[in-house]
């Protein structure tokens, strides 16, 4: 799927810099990001799922340990 990233010139310059560094294209930096961004998203969604299910399971002893 075609897609258009607008970016502003400073972006645009450190993505292009950033790239040329690592050793690849504009496009696979932006790619890499976006897999990244998505990968960070559902960790952060799993972890409080965890707690989540930690704070209920564990509640009683949670309450005694804060006193």
């Amino acid at each position: 799927m075609a897609m258009t990233l607008r970016l502003t010139k400073e972006e645009q310059d450190a993505l292009r810099e950033r790239a040329v560094l690592d050793g690849m294209s504009m496009q696979e930096a932006a790619r890499q990001a976006v897999r990244e961004y998505i990968a960070k998203a559902e960790h952060r969604d799993r972890v409080a799922a965890a707690t989540e299910h930690v704070k209920q399971r564990h509640a009683d002893a949670l309450q005694r340990l804060g006193e």
